[in-house]
């Protein structure tokens, strides 16, 4: 439980350094829908030509970054997407939604168990939450009025973001190119609706806030279907194995490298 407590102070830490610097690249929009409301970024490429098309980058936080300021969505990996090196070998359209405080991004039921550890049990069925349909709206609202490459929209998330992930994937499992999910989990059963996307899983094989017993089983089962996700487990890691994970250098080759020929 002290552990735990750390790594929330340590990520607020990480917040308050990340508000310090400039996101005012990303610009800060709404997407309005049936009268809720869904905040987001949206990073245009550099020399942005709207009669042009590019590739689309849906990226989804995780849970401390809910809220309505369309701010703390940004605290992992915008910087990335802001380095020169990046938005010069990948021009591509970039975009943070903001998940509501009393939503979440995926249909998943969080108990505590006797010794105080979460235990999370993902649905296979049902309506998504808000913020999942309001998400899903987005995705269509921005292929729809954007200078979007459909066949090369992609969508990676962290921890609730890294399950929201792989919820939009068996929601529309046409739309995505490709997926990357970090310290995330779902049930082994919706595998088969999105074991066709490239996908490549991150966690941290210490991390006590969503075990990673859960990435290991989606990997698992993946395989029993017959396909080959990439799979990188770290070792030293605890919750925070999204700094490893951004810092891998073939992360965005490997992401912008593939097509939806669907």
């Amino acid at each position: 439980m002290k552990q735990a407590l750390l790594i929330i102070l340590g990520c607020l830490l990480v917040s308050t350094i990340a508000f310090a610097q400039d996101f005012s690249a990303f610009q800060a929009k709404q997407f309005i829908h049936r009268g809720d409301t869904l905040p987001y970024r949206i990073l245009y490429p550099e020399d942005y030509n709207p009669e042009a098309t590019y590739p689309v980058l849906f990226f989804l936080h995780g849970a401390g970054e809910r809220g309505n300021d369309n701010e703390k969505q940004l605290v992992h990996g915008a910087k990335l997407f802001l380095e020169d090196s990046v938005r010069n070998t990948f021009p591509a359209i970039i975009v943070f939604p903001q998940c509501p405080a009393d939503s979440y991004w995926s249909n998943v039921d969080i108990q505590s168990n006797p010794a105080g550890r979460r235990e999370f049990y993902f649905r296979t069925k049902g309506k998504p939450s808000t913020a999942m349909s309001l998400f899903l709206q987005l995705v269509k609202h921005i292929r729809n009025h954007e200078a979007v490459d459909k066949q090369r929209l992609y969508i990676g998330g962290l921890s609730m973001g890294g399950m929201g992930t792989f919820e939009a994937l068996r929601r529309k499992p046409k739309f995505f190119a490709a997926a990357f999910a970090i310290c995330g989990g779902d049930n082994t059963a919706n595998t088969k609706k999105y074991a066709h996307v490239p996908l490549w899983i991150f966690h941290g094989e210490l991390d006590n806030v969503v075990p990673p017993t859960h990435s290991h089983a989606i990997v698992a089962e993946l395989q029993r279907l017959g396909t080959h996700p990439k799979a990188t487990f770290y070792p030293a890691d605890n919750h925070n194995s999204w700094d490893s994970a951004f810092a891998e250098p073939e992360l965005l080759p490997w992401l912008f490298g593939h097509t939806n020929n669907k």
